[in-house]
């Protein structure tokens, strides 16, 4: 069995591409599905952008939150990025080969925007903690500074987390087939084709998932546990309806993000399914940066208020 393995290694070859099946291989009508996603995309693109842009050009959105909330677009919209583009071009040009550079690249941007996404909204909730728990020194606690340092936190925590298991992941040989039953480069489905015993690698993932995904959740859910018994002690009914309605939008997009990917990461490998998979994915990586500027927008009168006055600028320019 092992001199079979050495001459898998021997034979197995670092520049061959992979090959990515896609979405849902021998789905009827599966054109509209990609249809459906490209339209997704644009929608993701465009609210994250006008969402930016507001939280840019309004000064009554030069907080802490919305600083945060611009953060958190703009990696939905590089998250989103980091798949559909390859997919649709697969899809329509019919070639469905990636070379295993692309294909660690994919991976690396994939996890760091996934991991600094998960720093970023437990952040978020510490932010809310303290802006209705400690109203007279939020702006103290959390200044400028403070919201720059959350912000690189996130962005280099995902950053470097990616980075070494991406490495990791990649130094992999793989031996026979090389076709990735998914629409996109990811951990778990390279580890189904390497040569080598990965079971201790596959509990480092687990690990690290326990890291990045358990731990934020917990201490998210625990200062929403302080955070409503602090709403349900205000006397002001108007400042309770507030303080439920944004912290409700941000409660949505922690189950938004965080249920599929602790889904994808945290069963064990035989409990795996492409299919299953790829719908988490889809929900995670593509439904997900559409829904979040939408559930921060519609709910969120300090936003709205920005836009109509931004459109009404336009349309008085005009």
């Amino acid at each position: 069995m092992v001199q079979v393995k050495d001459m898998d290694k021997r034979n197995e070859s670092p520049n061959t591409d992979f090959i990515l099946l896609g979405l849902f291989p021998g789905m009827k009508h599966v054109n509209f599905l990609v249809s459906a996603i490209l339209l997704i995309y644009t929608v993701a693109l465009t609210t994250n952008s006008i969402l930016i842009l507001l939280i840019w050009v309004d000064s009554h959105l030069h907080t802490p939150m919305y600083f945060l909330l611009s953060q958190l677009a703009l990696m939905d919209m590089m998250l989103i990025s980091s798949t559909v583009p390859k997919m649709a071009t697969d899809f329509f040009s019919g070639r469905r080969n990636i070379s295993r550079v692309a294909c660690g690249t994919q991976i690396f941007f994939f996890l760091t925007l996934g991991i600094a996404e998960s720093i970023l909204i437990t952040l978020m909730s510490y932010d809310r903690y303290v802006a209705i728990c400690n109203p007279l020194r939020y702006a103290l606690i959390m200044s400028q500074k403070v919201c720059l340092q959350m912000a690189a936190i996130s962005w280099v925590g995902g950053t470097l987390t990616s980075l070494a298991h991406t490495a990791y992941t990649m130094h992999f040989p793989i031996c026979g087939s090389r076709e990735i039953s998914h629409f996109l480069c990811e951990v778990m489905a390279i580890l189904k084709l390497a040569c080598e015993d990965v079971s201790a690698y596959e509990k480092a993932v687990v690990t690290t998932t326990i890291m990045v995904l358990f731990i934020p959740l917990s201490f998210i859910l625990s200062s929403y546990a302080l955070i409503f018994l602090a709403v349900l002690r205000m006397n002001s009914p108007e400042g309770r309806n507030k303080a439920l309605a944004t912290c409700s939008s941000h409660l949505t997009v922690v189950i938004l993000y965080f249920g599929p990917a602790m889904l994808v990461y945290m069963r064990p490998s035989s409990y795996h399914s492409p299919k299953l998979d790829e719908v988490l994915f889809m929900l995670g990586a593509i439904l997900t940066p559409m829904m979040n500027p939408l559930i921060y927008s519609l709910r969120n009168k300090e936003v709205v208020c920005a836009l109509k006055k931004v459109l009404g600028r336009c349309l008085t320019s005009n």
